[in-house]
């Protein structure tokens, strides 16, 4: 090196400069991709604080799924998509049409399968959701894992039906009633008429076992109410 003149020897200060800038600009460019990434990601959490809460009078928010304290948002019937199947009581046209062949079959088994609830317009879930909360001295919480918000409730869209064993009336809208004769026959018979069960054990909805709630999923309306639900559940 001692024969090479010091100005061979030397880089000049803009070249020196020219050689790191490429580097400088990944680097920066990496440092925004990064930044970025990381704001991409806290968006959807901010948003969700940020929302107003679905329901007014609890301060819940709606999970990332969409769901509220377990249960999925569901529309209301309106009274031209339902039909009585008796006493204060209606459903959607195709499904009550499902459950009549349904009960009819039952019956020529000789099981007592009862409709216990139907459709319960958003207004009545209100009333079920805040004032039974309040009786019991129940958090939001602890309310939603028995009975779902409004606005979240599969009753709402016509197609959910609660049922009970006529002979067993002490198992009504009791997990007890999984050990009916009525419950056995909504296991090997149900998916026949296009009926399922909503909410099994340890379901991961994270709703209490509700062997006695079952929806209709007969028809491709049904089926993309209860889409997200359905997705949850495979």
């Amino acid at each position: 090196m001692d024969d090479i003149p010091l100005a061979k020897r030397t880089v000049s200060p803009s070249l020196q400069r020219k050689r790191r800038t490429p580097v400088a600009l990944a680097s920066a460019g990496g440092a925004l991709v990064l930044v970025g990434s990381v704001l991409y990601a806290l968006r959807a959490p901010i948003l969700q604080k940020l929302a107003p809460v679905p329901v007014a009078g609890l301060s819940a928010r709606l999970s990332s799924d969409g769901r509220l304290l377990g249960h999925f948002p569901y529309p209301e019937a309106g009274d031209a998509e339902l039909i009585s199947i008796g006493p204060g009581v209606a459903l959607n046209a195709q499904a009550a049409e499902a459950l009549r062949e349904m009960r009819r079959a039952a019956d020529a088994e000789g099981v007592d399968l009862r409709v216990l609830s139907a459709f319960r317009s958003i207004a009545l879930q209100k009333q079920i959701f805040f004032d039974v909360k309040s009786e019991r001295n129940q958090s939001a919480r602890e309310r939603a894992r028995v009975s779902a918000p409004p606005g979240f409730s599969e009753h709402s869209t016509g197609y959910a039906v609660d049922f009970g064993d006529g002979r067993r009336p002490e198992t009504h809208l009791a997990p007890s009633f999984d050990s009916t004769e009525s419950f056995a026959w909504l296991k090997r018979n149900a998916n026949r008429f296009h009926f399922v069960l909503s909410f099994p054990e340890d379901n991961r909805q994270g709703v209490s076992y509700e062997p006695w709630h079952w929806r209709f999923e007969g028809s491709a309306d049904a089926l993309k109410t209860f889409d997200a639900a359905g997705k949850f559940s495979d």
